[in-house]
């Protein structure tokens, strides 16, 4: 990393950050030799110090074609965009937050679906609710055990700066 003052390796840093993003990029080994990036839903759990990131989706298509043929994948999350002028030098640049990684993507079996679900679902619900249980013979659910991952920051305060975030 270039900027190693952006950089952030604190474990329980990178998980606040991934805790506040709410789409996670899988990018997964192409069969055409391009890389095949998807925006997911996901969810956020750590066991025994491991971190793992579960996501669902239909019983076939290219995702899991591609997962069947190379298990290995790479994941980026980024949260809190705002771009940040400098009026003195008259220019601009973005604040952010970001991290990134890879591991090795896993299907779950039937047996353990629902409680993948119920991580992925408690990453944008704060509290337990419930829901049909009808569609969990009709969906795959995996997850990537992620093996390395680092953080990035841009969020620093400068004299001379003023802040812009785009409404929504």
């Amino acid at each position: 990393m270039i900027r190693s003052d952006r950089e952030i390796t604190d474990r329980s840093e990178q998980l606040a950050i991934i805790d506040a993003c709410d789409v996670c990029r899988v990018a997964l080994n192409g069969d055409d030799g391009y890389p095949y990036i998807i925006p997911l839903n996901f969810g956020v759990d750590v066991e025994d110090g491991q971190v793992y990131l579960y996501f669902h989706s239909a019983r076939r298509g290219k995702k899991l074609d591609l997962i069947k043929q190379d298990a290995r994948a790479t994941f980026e999350v980024d949260c809190d965009h705002e771009l940040i002028f400098y009026d003195e030098r008259m220019s601009c640049t973005m604040g952010y937050r970001s991290v990134i990684g890879h591991g090795s993507i896993e299907i779950l079996p039937e047996e353990e679906k629902k409680r993948g679900l119920d991580i992925l679902m408690r990453h944008y619900h704060a509290e337990d609710f419930p829901y049909s249980e009808k569609p969990i013979p009709m969906t795959t659910v995996w997850r990537l055990k992620v093996e390395g991952m680092t953080g990035k920051h841009r969020d620093n305060n400068h004299p001379g700066e003023r802040r812009w975030t785009p409404a929504r």
